[in-house]
């Protein structure tokens, strides 16, 4: 296995309810290093690109406008495997059927306030980290 870099965002329905110390160290606790991290409020703008790949699904808007309704905190995580990693921790779409001890099992309130995104490939996270965060930034 190799050490990679993979993407996290702590959804605002974790951020309203005090949750990133939690899911940062359940991050931790799976092996994976914060090597970037900041608390933002996206733009409508921003969270349109970043889910662009979903502009022609019905649900488009309605995440779009979850994602600017509060603050995010988004990271950059590494590790071994990080991207394989990182989605085990955070378990299924859907917290009822996450594994326990997973961080939507344990802190999402539906499927779609699952409180954390991660990245779906090496590929995409390395998009995704480039639309968040410059390389001085991050500091491994």
């Amino acid at each position: 296995m190799a050490v990679q870099r993979t993407f996290s965002i702590i959804k605002p329905d974790a951020t309203r309810r005090n949750l990133t110390g939690k899911i940062n160290s359940m991050i931790e606790a799976a092996g994976l290093r914060i090597v970037a991290q900041k608390r933002v409020k996206w733009s409508e703008d921003q969270a349109k690109e970043f889910y662009a790949v979903h502009k022609e699904r019905p649900f488009y808007m309605d995440l779009v406008n979850f994602m600017t309704s509060g603050p995010v905190v988004v990271q950059v995580l590494e590790g071994e495997d990080a991207v394989a990693a990182y989605r085990t921790v955070m378990g299924a779409t859907n917290p009822a059927d996450a594994d326990a001890g997973t961080i939507r099992k344990e802190c999402a309130e539906s499927i779609e306030a699952n409180s954390v995104h991660g990245s779906d490939s090496v590929e995409n996270a390395a998009i995704e980290i480039g639309q968040n965060f410059s390389e001085a930034e991050i500091v491994g």
